[in-house]
């Protein structure tokens, strides 16, 4: 059964750039250390079934992670979004 895991913060090369791709995405442990995944892990990880992500939006629900394939390119966004990943672009720089 795939571990399930909030993903709090996200990595961009560039972080202005509504259309640079997420390439890193992480969040906090139980025991309050920081966990970083490549998008490329983090997607895998979801392949193998080994985690399920989540997000939680501004007013407080729970948002699934998904994996979607865009014109060839395979990428995270939540089931609420659209084309964008704007749930996943709203979380804060992964330090």
């Amino acid at each position: 059964m795939a571990t399930r895991v909030q993903i709090q913060c996200i990595n961009k090369k560039n972080r202005l750039d509504p259309h640079d791709r997420i390439n890193h995405v992480g969040g906090l442990n139980a025991d309050q250390t920081r966990w970083k995944l490549t998008e490329t892990d983090a997607i895998a990880g979801i392949d193998e079934g080994k985690w399920s992500f989540y997000v939680v939006n501004p007013r407080g629900g729970v948002v699934e992670v998904i994996v979607v394939t865009r014109l060839g390119h395979r990428y995270l966004k939540t089931v609420a979004d659209g084309d964008q990943p704007d749930n996943l672009l709203a979380l804060p720089e992964c330090p």
